[in-house]
């Protein structure tokens, strides 16, 4: 592949040339030249931004309602931890329903008496709503909604609700 091509016009070139001093294609470069010789030490350097004084991680967080330290932060602002009085309340339901795959096989395999029955044993159960959390402290009172992933969902938040309480005595 090294030899020109044998089809191209003698004037005409393709593309950019190359530039003197720069090595062609596959030529392997030069090596790495450290800066500090090896064996000195390098000097400690300062962050070039300014430090941010650490709040304290976040004790508990349910929806936009957090525990930090001694306070409950919210959109509405900050309220005191000590006093608070927690809600919840579970608007939540469950469904359960017969999916259609299920009649659909049942009626396919009704042929064969007991595989057709077993298909309408086929239960789904759907979860829709929401659990509100409500937290009243200094005056200030915040509402939130934590969608319902399951029929579990209302004993996490009341766990969660158990250890915010615990806090605010």
């Amino acid at each position: 592949m090294s030899e020109p091509n044998p089809y191209a016009s003698e004037g005409y070139e393709w593309g950019p040339g190359q530039q003197a001093g720069t090595p062609g294609y596959g030529y392997p470069q030069g090596g790495y030249q450290p800066t500090i010789p090896e064996g000195v030490p390098v000097p400690p350097q300062q962050p070039s931004y300014a430090p941010v004084p650490a709040a304290g991680a976040p004790l508990l967080s349910l929806g936009d309602i957090t525990v930090v330290g001694d306070q409950i932060i919210t959109p509405a602002g900050p309220m005191p931890l000590k006093g608070a009085v927690w809600n919840a309340m579970d608007m939540s339901r469950t469904e359960e329903k017969m999916p259609t795959v299920a009649v659909v096989l049942a009626v396919v395999f009704f042929i064969f008496c007991l595989l057709g029955l077993l298909f309408l044993l086929m239960k789904e159960k759907q979860t829709t709503g929401f659990i509100q959390v409500t937290v009243t402290s200094g005056g200030k009172h915040h509402a939130t909604m934590i969608p319902a992933r399951g029929p579990d969902t209302i004993h996490w938040v009341m766990g969660q609700l158990n250890y915010a309480r615990s806090l605010s005595m």
